[in-house]
């Protein structure tokens, strides 16, 4: 068992609802899942069960290691505690109850690719976000939650996003609903706190009124403003529940022994100096891409030689990135580096719309073997991936070319109707010829071999697009031996000799990717923005921006940077809770690399 703090032992002890806050790796899971586990052996009836809930898979996973490592946990009292995702959560609850709320009995989830597929009819009919002005946006957000409730109420298909806000609506409409989930979940305790939503809030408010909560904290972690964490939360729940308030910050369990944590709140606080600080490391690179990506590349590489080095075979790197761009520039990266450097071994954390969607065309040509309209099905699938690849932001270019393929085909079975040859030029030629080739493999049964072979045909052949949908297939994580897709796609082969369910067992699979919690932390080599890094822990952790553009001498932008355009702006109080996050997921050792000609100007002295 591990040595408690005074603050910890209180924390154990205390009753009622409590508020415990400290700073990255002080230590609030493991005092949690302790108090959990005492709980567990104290106080819970039969039946009952203590509810842990996490925003992020990656934390529901952290937190069921965590249970399973600590010895003085009973397996008793493992079985009863229950770990979980909000989404996960709130999606059992609206299966059996949705109907008080207007739903349907028979209910489906819309995953946010097709959610954004849905939604392309509403999003087009917009100017891209930034050229939109404030009366746009919010019209354009009463249309997008219309058509969300249209979609859940007449056809059963329910969107992430109305989760939350009909489990409120429920919760605090039924008296009964709460009873029976209190007593289920008599204590519940609610990590990263500080980031739920208004609607989040509201659900929190109602199981509040009959079971007893835990809310776990940080104030300075707060980095999902944009999607509706509001800075008085922690005010907003001691209002309401008037809890027992413990405070671990200063404590640092996850980075013992660096000066990491201490960094990380020098940087929040703005009084970083240029002493050194154990474990953390100040690379410099040249402003220009060859010699920055083979500075990264160096450093990734010195990284991996010292956590092979250690014989752990769980060793964990992330390198985090400021933007979703840089994320995939950086794992082509590291998968063709420069020179003779071989490809470095990795995953890279992506939005997953456009993977998702990929890998759906993917299953659709494994189990389509030319039937009538089958090429028809391939290309609306196509267009499919052009509506909803962009999430909730698509592009005018995958708009038009949704449109220029519906049309090319319109024009093509209008031809074969009239019996006259299609159109030499048409953008749907390449597709033809590849859709042809795969109709004409030879499956073997093996379903990461077959998969491969029809990646392998989309990326030889002529269709610039389908090599697009090839390599943003390769973002997907699923194929692994002992998966679900995998597994899926093996019994559908012993089944009918065949992939004839293709494409229903991948869209299952990924809904279940969502919700699963059996997830292993992260080993090995990963690439990720640095808001995903949330939650998470790293042996090592590079954290790599993007450099200035210059014209005639003269700085004249700054993309991809830590701070945006890299200059101080007031308190800048976002920036550095996003930096300091990032900084703190590494237990060992956290390597800066920043441009030698604009060095990010957290670590310049400067206006706090």
């Amino acid at each position: 068992m591990v040595d408690l703090t005074e603050t910890q032992k209180a924390i154990l002890q205390s009753i009622g609802h409590q508020l415990v806050t400290g700073g990255p790796g002080s230590g609030k899971t493991t005092v949690s899942i302790l108090k959990a586990a005492k709980i567990a052996r104290e106080e819970l009836k039969p039946g009952q069960r203590i509810l842990f809930l996490s925003f992020a898979r990656a934390t529901v996973s952290r937190v069921l290691e965590a249970i399973d490592e600590e010895s003085a946990i009973t397996r008793e009292e493992r079985r009863r505690i229950e770990v979980d995702t909000y989404h996960s959560f709130f999606w059992r609850i609206l299966k059996t109850h949705g109907y008080l709320v207007g739903f349907p009995r028979r209910m489906t989830i819309l995953t946010p690719p097709n959610e954004a597929i849905a939604l392309s009819a509403v999003r087009s009919g917009y100017k891209a976000a930034r050229n939109l002005s404030d009366e746009e946006k919010a019209e354009k957000r009463v249309k997008e939650v219309a058509e969300r409730v249209r979609l859940a109420t007449e056809e059963g298909k329910v969107c992430f996003d109305l989760f939350a806000d009909r489990v409120a609506t429920l919760l605090h409409g039924s008296d009964k609903v709460r009873a029976l989930i209190s007593t289920m979940y008599p204590y519940i305790i609610l990590d990263e706190f500080q980031d739920t939503s208004a609607d989040q809030w509201r659900v929190v408010q109602a199981l509040g009124a009959n079971s007893t909560l835990i809310a776990l904290a940080d104030p300075e972690q707060r980095i999902f403003d944009f999607i509706g964490a509001d800075p008085e939360r922690l005010n907003h729940f001691t209002a309401a529940f008037a809890p027992t308030v413990h405070d671990l910050a200063g404590d640092n369990h996850r980075s013992k022994g660096t000066e990491i944590a201490l960094f990380g709140n020098d940087i929040l606080t703005g009084k970083f100096c240029q002493n050194d600080y154990k474990g953390i490391d100040c690379a410099l690179f040249e402003s220009n891409p060859n010699q920055a990506y083979a500075s990264l590349v160096g450093q990734v590489l010195q990284a991996r030689k010292r956590l092979i080095e250690t014989g752990r075979s769980d060793w964990s790197l992330a390198i985090l990135v400021p933007t979703k761009k840089m994320t995939r520039m950086v794992s082509d990266i590291l998968r063709e580096p420069f020179g003779n450097v071989p490809p470095i071994s990795h995953m890279a954390a992506v939005d997953m719309e456009g993977p998702i969607l990929a890998a759906e065309i993917i299953a659709f040509l494994l189990q389509q073997r030319g039937h009538d309209g089958c090429f028809d099905e391939f290309v609306e699938l196509m267009c499919s991936y052009f509506h909803g690849r962009g999430g909730a932001t698509p592009t005018k270019r995958d708009m038009d070319e949704a449109a220029r393929f519906r049309k090319a085909l319109s024009k093509w079975n209008e031809c074969l109707a009239k019996g006259r040859p299609t159109p030499g030029n048409s953008v749907l030629q390449g597709t033809y010829a590849v859709h042809q080739a795969i109709a004409a493999l030879t499956f073997t049964g093996d379903p990461g071999a077959d998969w491969v072979a029809v990646r392998g045909v989309l990326d030889a052949g002529a269709c610039e697009r389908l090599k697009d949908v090839a390599k943003e297939v390769r973002n997907v994580r699923l194929l692994e031996r002992g998966t679900q897709l995998r597994q899926g796609l093996a019994q559908d082969w012993r089944d009918v000799s065949g992939y004839s369910n293709a494409l229903a067992i991948t869209r299952q699979s990924f809904v279940q990717e969502h919700f699963a919690t059996a997830h292993k932390p992260e080993s090995g080599i990963v690439v990720m923005n640095m808001h995903k890094a949330k939650g998470k822990q790293f042996d090592e952790v590079v954290i790599f921006e993007g450099w200035p553009k210059r014209f005639k001498g003269e700085i004249v932008a700054n993309p991809d940077r830590i701070v945006s355009g890299n200059v101080h702006d007031g308190a800048m109080t976002q920036a550095r809770q996003n930096f300091r996050v990032s900084v703190t997921r590494a237990r060992a050792r956290t390597t800066i690399m920043t441009p030698r000609d604009d060095v990010c100007v957290l670590l310049r002295p400067g206006p706090a």
